[in-house]
């Protein structure tokens, strides 16, 4: 059993510093210890996702510094120039979800992320999913305007530019470590990669690399760079042999020591050969800085141990010149961000989505299903659901004003609202596949959790066997039933297979933007009053045996309390309680279409 060796930590206004991951004053310069064994460095950063900015706890624009605020490049510049000056001996690693998040992206595209990131000088980064949102053609030019290596060793592309720019691993020989590079193999239905870019299975192609850089070069010391999640990285290390430390992104994993922390940093696994990979990330959006010293024996093998996440924080000052750089970049896209669309008397709380229920994603599928209702009231095609997926759900909004920039900031795809109509039959088997994570069309793995649309109710028993999980489903008190059709209101990244929810289809027409749909939805009914209501619920109960009719003992729609414009019932409000929202003028449609480019 290895040790891990303690240091003393230090504490600065009552966050932990990771002062007691790198060495005594005795090894801080030096590459080879005493008994001879080789001491290196990491500061790692995952899935900041264009928050190039600092920002409130929320994740949205911090409006009061004092007040705390968080992240930010070039607060993460001035600590990471620290470290590296205090500890020379180190490799400063991005691991992917640079994009997608804030308006620095959806106004700027990868230009400003690039210039960025350059400007930090990383040593290497991977790639994760959302580099891929703007496609393959964008992601290669954006990763030609960079300064340093990229790797993913999974990622086979026939796209010029991603083929020349994207390496398996890369050596760095000052120090005798190769890294390697890992993304998800969900990316292609998760973002938006085209036909000629494949993602191979991580666990074979990692191994692959392991041995080839051990056959053929004498480098034994190595290095995980993944965007595969953090359970995954755990899976990975427990099923391969020859990686010493594994820097995770993609899951939005907190590990350390502070309150809600999933693990512990760094999660230790055994291999195939029983040698421990140390796994470490640090959260998301650059809230936390991560930080580890490794040492290592001749063989590679990773001995002890350092670290902590560093919280960035007010403590750690900003750089001055980066931040004007963003400041300047921020004022193009300020005042339209800064229009305040309505308020809100509750937090829309965002972090629980993938958990559950939650407040901004049921406001949202709420958002969803009035404007479809809206435009089909009196007739027989109105809707029955809105359901999208918990990952689309990015950021929390605020109590009080709501800013266009927040709602942009919380839903920043620029998805299209889309109507798909499913038999009773079929939307219970898509309903079932989506509480047992298992599509039960194509047995494939669904990728997110969900939210519905209010007098909906889903029981589930999640102690059964995927695909015998569904116990109940009602739409206002009344079970579903298999012999009628049910139309159902989500996104054209759903209804195009995204998140694998719903079979792949283009059998749909596209409406209104996501974000547009919301800002009606705001503006018609502010000031927004929702409480938290139960929609997808756990139930020890089986399935009902009547599964295609009336079930006399199904649970009548409990919504836990008033909606906005609910009045007080479930499903539809009558038409007096429903506001008419006229569409957008052409000039804000051109706006925003700008913006999601």
């Amino acid at each position: 059993m290895k040790s891990s060796l303690s240091l003393a930590a230090l504490t600065v206004a009552g966050t932990v510093v990771a002062d007691d991951y790198l060495y005594s004053k005795r090894l801080a310069k030096r590459f080879v210890d005493n008994d001879g064994n080789y001491n290196v460095s990491f500061f790692h950063i995952n899935d900041v996702h264009a928050h190039l900015d600092e920002f409130a706890s929320s994740g949205t624009t911090c409006e009061d510094p004092e007040e705390g605020c968080y992240g930010g490049y070039a607060r993460i510049k001035t600590k990471v120039n620290e470290l590296r000056e205090q500890y020379p001996d180190n490799l400063w690693l991005n691991a992917g979800d640079e994009f997608q998040g804030t308006l620095f992206y959806q106004y700027y595209g990868g230009e400003k992320i690039a210039e960025t990131i350059n400007d930090l000088q990383f040593d290497a980064m991977t790639l994760g999913n959302h580099e891929w949102d703007g496609g393959d053609e964008a992601l290669g030019e954006f990763l030609l305007n960079l300064t340093f290596p990229v790797v993913s060793c999974n990622v086979k592309s026939e796209v010029e530019a991603l083929n020349e720019t994207i390496k398996n691993y890369h050596i760095f020989q000052d120090h005798e470590i190769a890294v390697i590079g890992a993304t998800t193999p969900t990316t292609p239905g998760i973002s938006n990669v085209g036909n000629k870019t494949a993602f191979l299975d991580p666990v074979e192609e990692v191994q692959k690399a392991v041995w080839e850089i051990r056959n053929e070069t004498d480098v034994n010391r190595i290095i995980l760079l993944s965007h595969l999640g953090y359970d995954e990285d755990q899976e990975l290390a427990a099923q391969t042999e020859g990686i010493s430390l594994i820097i995770g992104g993609h899951s939005h994993t907190l590990l350390g020591d502070m309150e809600d922390a999933k693990g512990d940093y760094p999660t230790i696994v055994n291999d195939l050969n029983g040698h421990e990979v140390f796994i470490v990330t640090a959260y998301r959006w650059g809230e936390y800085l991560g930080a580890i010293d490794l040492t290592f024996d001749d063989e590679g093998h990773a001995l002890a141990y350092h670290g902590a996440p560093i919280h960035m924080d007010n403590s750690t000052r900003l750089d001055e010149e980066l931040d004007g750089k963003i400041q300047e970049w921020a004022e193009a896209f300020a005042d339209f961000a800064a229009e305040v669309l309505g308020e809100t008397d509750s937090v829309l709380v965002q972090e629980t989505c993938q958990e559950g229920d939650c407040l901004l994603g049921q406001v949202m599928a709420d958002a969803m299903f009035e404007y479809r209702f809206n435009q089909t009231e009196g007739t027989d095609e109105e809707p029955d659901l809105a359901l999208i997926n918990a990952g689309g759900v990015r950021a929390e909004i605020n109590e009080g004003d709501i800013t266009r920039g927040e709602v942009l900031t919380a839903f920043p795809f620029g998805n299209a609202i889309v109507e798909l109509q499913f038999s009773g039959e079929d939307l219970r088997r898509v309903l079932e596949g989506a509480v047992s994570y298992v599509n039960q069309f194509n047995d494939q793995e669904i990728t997110s959790w969900f939210q519905v649309s209010r007098g909906v109710r889903i029981e589930f028993n999640p102690d059964n066997e995927a695909g015998s999980r569904l116990v109940n489903v009602t739409f206002n008190g009344e079970a579903i039933d298999d012999e009628r059709d049910y139309r159902v209101v989500t996104l054209d990244f759903l209804a195009g297979g995204g998140d694998n929810i719903f079979v792949a289809t283009d059998d749909f027409i596209t409406l209104d933007t996501q974000d547009e749909v919301l800002t009606q939805y705001i503006v018609a009914r502010t000031p927004l009053s929702p409480e938290l209501a139960e929609r997808v619920v756990e139930s020890d109960e089986e399935p009902s045996e009547d599964e295609g009719g009336e079930d006399s003992e199904s649970s009548q729609s409990s919504e836990g309390g008033e909606e906005e414009g609910s009045d007080g019932e479930d499903g539809p409000p009558d038409a007096a309680g429903m506001l008419a929202i006229p569409l957008w003028t052409a000039i804000v449609g051109a706006t925003v279409a700008m913006l999601a480019m």
